[in-house]
């Protein structure tokens, strides 16, 4: 990939009028969008009433445009500087987790800071990206093709990655691989070095299978191949998605009157299984906006990549672009019965704050390196 660079006038002094000039409403606007489409859903998950879903996720999705909007209009040289000691802070709470972490629904992802429930694996994905747009935004095509330089990037992945999947959260963690993968590839590393990865990773499979994972992770393997497998035990969640997200056809059975949702007939209706209760009230219709939603949310974090002349800003779109789509392909793919159930929440529409606020913070980092696409920076953020 060939990168550019332009200097702009008085780029260190760019007025606050000027960045809001440059904000970009086609990315902002999507996202706005999903926003009020949560809230809807999840005032029909309480039955017709703000508590206990949809009041508390107003009030952090106004937390969270605070964090966008800052994010959105710092001087991205605070964000280069920046990088590692917030990728270190994420990683230094992902520790804290293993010792001091508490537990729900069978896992140890959440830390109690102040009173307030955080998952420091959803905000690790962000710093993550952020640190390897830092890491390889300066080195030059032959760098890139030297192995030695991901011995770093493959460590920074590997220590958080091994902490989540004791946790266990597997769906964090292969979140976080893929994200890997995909800025590899990105930056230009050699294509051999994925073939060899695909082939140890068929290899590592068996070890994984009888020595990595809990007999519940198994048994989610086993139901995805065969849905009857344990139709009221561990298939109960996914058979039950099924059904109601068939149930909604063309156009949905209406909105407050899906029968598994509203009859609690559906686990996690919204968290992880939010989007089936979207297709079981509003239908295939209702479903397919949100997917063509989706969709060109990543066309416009394509687009914002593509037009930065700046490599930090171009890898942290990108990065914030493979993330999001990773976010709701695996999501989307597991309440369809396409992939096992893994416990990745449907971006910017389930509810819980860890997730929600990661993201908006990604976003505004995406504006920010559109609002400067055209500064030139260092290394050193100067």
């Amino acid at each position: 990939m060939q990168y550019g660079q332009t200097r702009v006038s008085n780029a260190n002094m760019m007025r606050f009028s000027e960045k809001v000039s440059r904000f970009s409403l086609a990315l902002f606007t999507p996202m706005c969008v999903v926003l009020a489409l949560s809230i809807v859903v999840l005032y029909s998950a309480g039955h017709g009433s703000w508590q206990p879903f949809a009041f508390p996720q107003i009030l952090k999705i106004g937390l969270g445009f605070v964090v966008f909007f800052i994010a959105s209009f710092s001087n991205i040289k605070t964000w280069i500087k920046s990088a590692y000691l917030i990728y270190a802070i994420a990683l230094i709470m992902i520790i804290l987790v293993t010792f001091i972490g508490h537990t729900g629904m069978g896992a140890q992802r959440w830390l109690n800071i102040f009173g307030v429930s955080i998952q420091p694996s959803e905000f690790i994905k962000i710093a993550f990206v952020m640190a390897l747009a830092r890491y390889f935004a300066w080195m030059n095509s032959v760098e890139l093709t030297q192995i030695k330089n991901y011995i770093l990037p493959i460590f920074m992945l590997l220590v958080p990655f091994g902490l989540i999947v004791a946790q266990p959260d597997l769906g964090t963690a292969l979140s976080l691989g893929l994200i890997t993968l995909g800025v590899f590839y990105i930056v230009g590393a050699p294509k051999k070095w994925f073939l060899i990865a695909i082939i140890l990773g068929v290899m590592a499979a068996p070890v994984v299978w009888y020595g990595g994972m809990h007999d519940y992770q198994r048994d989610r393997i086993i139901t995805f191949i065969n849905p009857d497998h344990d139709a009221r035990g561990v298939g109960y969640q996914i058979n039950q998605a099924k059904i109601a997200f068939g149930s909604g056809g063309i156009f949905g059975q209406g909105y407050m009157h899906g029968s598994q949702s509203q009859q609690s007939f559906l686990p996690e209706k919204q968290t992880d299984f939010i989007y089936t209760m979207l297709g079981e009230e509003f239908g295939f219709v209702g479903a397919f906006i949100l997917l063509a939603i989706y969709t060109w949310i990543i066309v416009i974090l394509f687009w914002c990549a593509k037009t930065c002349r700046n490599r930090f800003g171009q890898l942290m779109c990108f990065g914030f672009m493979l993330n999001f789509f990773i976010y709701y392909f695996i999501n989307i793919s597991m309440v369809l019965g396409l992939m096992p159930t893994v416990g990745v929440p449907l971006p910017l529409m389930s509810f819980g704050g860890s997730s929600l606020l990661s993201l908006m913070f990604g976003f505004g980092l995406a504006q920010n390196a559109h609002i400067h696409k055209d500064q030139q920076l260092s290394a050193k953020g100067s």
